[in-house]
């Protein structure tokens, strides 16, 4: 039972008024009864609009669903579906052409492009992490991931294996050839680096020196007793790190001395309180928030065992070099944060109404994660995290301009409650939900003075995809979708709509998660593709990934890419219009089908045994073959609409999905033998939450509001914690 503290009309759950009260208010200026107060205002005023808001969404999906259940068997054109969805207000009228005016984003976002960290914040090991992700050794990224073969000796496992440093050093030397390249020569040949006279010079192996071919490009170096051990380069606003020992191990094996070579990398994370967070209960959501102000007051540390010895995690501290001219400067050590609040379709009772009423989750959110920013923003001495005096929140599951419109107003109320200037509180728009990307200009319209971010995702967007469509027929096999006409049409749309309203220079135009963090080298094959789509950011799943990645922005110019890709034209609303349906007559043979369910039912069972047992959120989850991919709720909310969607048209029915679901929950059981923690599902299969769970999200899936996996989760997590606890 949760104990409660009443204070301005409401009921504030202990964990919560003891945090806010005793960690997070003081030092902000802001008294704790001012809080509350506002709290209980936002809920008051804002309440009503957030519930009428959710009801619509409602009221539209069963006019959708009733309009294709009268239409069963027809063949609907594009015109006809963007007709109906315009006359019952689903797409908004669109109106005349703007830019965004947003002030006062700091340049991570703004204008440079660099990959993109999303990490829970209740683990405060991977917060730090994350946060820390700014720079990242290139020796490691390249030595410890299948990025280059172990062909020839060059294997990565056991002690140092100098075949594979060779390896690692000469594709570092290729990779600096190609992004700041010499006048002459490669930097094979290179035997020593010195500065002189603001000039940096290459030593080479013939005895000759030559200089950078764009001079331009050294900006910064560090030096010890006169001689510089670190050379600080920039390209596309990324710098790169050389640096210097000959008596280190590494070193001693370079020509140069150059014992590593570290990629300014992870430029920005989100510090997550939503999809990749099991938070459920009081409890939990102290932990949250008491990480996000741990970080934003500089004081959150962690202490892990490592090699046999305890090693303390902290903020990395700024970087110190002297420019050219040996005038000293620094540059951010920590990557610039964001945090990413909760959808408004999520009702908590960490704080009640006098009525003992539920509030929405994401005011809660709002006023307890800009509460804790203000310790960033009011700090005078040492690290900040903006520079810029502004609190970045990511706002996922928005559903249309209004309620866009409605997270503007309460980042409002949240300014006037704290004290704080107007339009500090800057907005990311998630691209992930249909209603949104139909109307994503009329959105970033609703938010033009503070949006600093809009973005893609597969994931939820093809789970609201399906469900939205869901009367409209069965889907396609999941893999197929990935190149469905509407998918593709997305991808370029999102782009073509955030440049079309000058977010260009000023804000972030996402795409989303290379899923497969054992799977390097395929990442750095295929995602040099997001910024020549005119991304300048993309979520990556480690910051090992962030380095690697961080290589396709020195590649590729975002902002002259996206300069080319202003004249293309918009993509067609007629494709993001096109359900991934199954063509009339197709028929899928037993096999097929009995594959997709094994995959869906596999990651369903996966992911939910780790999250309703184990809280954890976001997790590395082994496939149907084994590799390991990043899985969040927005994973699960595709593979149980997908089963949903087929039970509902008959592809399959209940007997076969059931006795999948038990057959898979044996593989699971078996890829998590090693884990002491652990609960198997078999074969009690009846007492187990976890698989209750999954069965519930499958066969429940067409009645859960938008499909969303969250309610199922939570209360069946907490279920869980309560049997610990008797």
């Amino acid at each position: 039972m949760t104990d409660y503290i009443s204070a301005a009309g409401l009921q504030i759950a202990t964990p919560l008024f003891d945090l806010v009260r005793d960690e997070i208010a003081p030092g902000t200026g802001v008294e704790p009864e001012s809080v509350w107060k506002g709290l209980s205002d936002i809920v008051r005023d804002l309440g009503p609009r957030n519930r009428a808001l959710l009801e619509k969404r409602d009221e539209l999906q069963a006019t959708i669903d009733g309009w294709y259940n009268e239409r069963t068997g027809e063949e609907i054109s594009p015109s006809e579906l963007e007709g109906f969805l315009r006359n019952i207000g689903y797409v908004v009228p669109e109106g005349p052409d703007f830019a965004i005016t947003t002030q006062g984003v700091d340049e991570e976002i703004s204008t440079i492009a660099g990959p993109q960290l999303v990490v829970p914040v209740d683990n405060a090991r991977y917060a730090l992490n994350a946060a820390n992700a700014r720079w990242g050794s290139l020796y490691d990224a390249f030595y410890g991931t299948n990025v280059i073969s172990e062909e020839e000796g060059a294997h990565r496992s056991g002690p140092y294996n100098p075949i594979r440093g060779e390896k690692v050093i000469a594709r570092t030397d290729a990779f600096l050839d190609a992004t700041v390249p010499l006048e002459r020569g490669s930097y094979v040949d290179v035997t020593r680096f010195s500065v002189n006279a603001g000039t940096l010079v290459a030593s080479r192996e013939d005895g000759s020196t030559t200089q950078l071919k764009d001079p331009a490009r050294f900006v910064g170096y560090r030096e010890t007793d006169g001689l510089a051990n670190v050379i600080l380069l920039r390209r596309h606003g990324l710098h790169i790190e050389i640096q210097i020992d000959p008596e280190h191990p590494i070193g001693q094996t370079h020509k140069a001395g150059v014992k590593d070579v570290v990629l300014e990398s992870a430029m920005t994370t989100i510090m997550d309180c939503e999809d990749s967070v099991a938070a459920v209960d009081a409890e939990d959501k102290a932990r949250v928030y008491g990480n996000w102000a741990g970080i934003m007051k500089g004081t959150l540390e962690t202490s892990l065992e490592k090699g046999g010895r305890t090693i303390t995690r902290r903020l990395a501290a700024d970087r110190e070099y002297l420019s050219p001219s040996g005038e000293p400067f620094k540059l951010q050590g920590r990557s610039l944060l964001l945090v990413r609040t909760v959808g408004a379709h999520m009702l908590t009772d960490i704080v009640l109404t006098a009525n003992g009423d539920q509030v929405p989750e994401s005011f809660v959110d709002a006023l307890i994660t800009v509460l804790a920013a203000m310790h960033d923003l009011q700090r005078t001495a040492g690290p900040r995290n903006s520079r810029c005096a502004s609190v970045y929140i990511v706002k996922p599951k928005q559903h249309g301009p209004d309620e866009v419109a409605l997270s503007v107003e309460l980042f409002e109320r949240v300014e006037r409650i704290l004290g704080l200037a107007p339009d500090t509180a800057k907005i990311g728009i998630m691209d992930e939900e249909r209603r949104t990307t139909v109307n994503l200009k009329e959105c970033i319209r609703a938010a033009s003075r503070r949006v600093i971010f809009i973005n893609t995702g597969f994931l939820d967007r093809t789970g609201d995809e399906m469900h939205t469509a869901m009367e409209g027929g069965a889907m396609i096999p999941k893999p197929e979708i990935k190149s469905a006409p509407w998918m593709l049409a997305y991808e370029d749309w999102n782009v073509d709509i955030g440049l079309e309203t000058g977010l260009a220079g000023h804000a972030q135009i996402g795409k989303g998660m290379w899923a497969m963090p054992d799977e390097m080298r395929a990442m750095v094959d295929s995602k040099a593709a997001h910024p020549e789509a005119g991304a300048n950011t993309a979520w990556v799943p480690s910051p090992t990934a962030a380095t690697l990645h961080a290589m396709h922005y020195h590649q590729v110019d975002v902002a002259a890419r996206q300069k080319e890709l202003v004249s293309r034209g918009r993509a067609s609303f007629a494709n993001i219009l096109t359900p991934p349906l199954m063509a009339p007559g197709r028929e899928l043979s037993a096999e097929e089908i009995q594959s997709e369910l094994d995959n869906n039912a596999q990651g369903i069972l996966g992911y939910v045994v780790r999250w309703v047992e184990q809280g954890v959120g976001c997790s590395k989850v082994p496939d149907i073959n084994d590799v390991g991919l990043m899985e969040d709720r927005a994973t699960l909310r595709i593979s149980s609409q997908h089963i949903a969607n087929w039970l509902h048209h008959g592809v399959t029915d209940e007997a076969q999905v059931n006795a999948t679901l038990k057959r898979m929950a044996e593989v699971v059981d078996r890829q998590n033998e090693g884990d002491d923690e652990y609960r198997n599902m078999a074969p009690n299969f009846d007492s187990s939450l976890a698989f209750q769970a999954a069965k519930e999200l499958v066969f429940e899936g067409c009645n859960e509001p938008n499909g969303y996996t969250e309610r199922v989760l939570t209360r069946r997590r907490r279920e869980f914690k309560g049997r610990q606890s008797e």
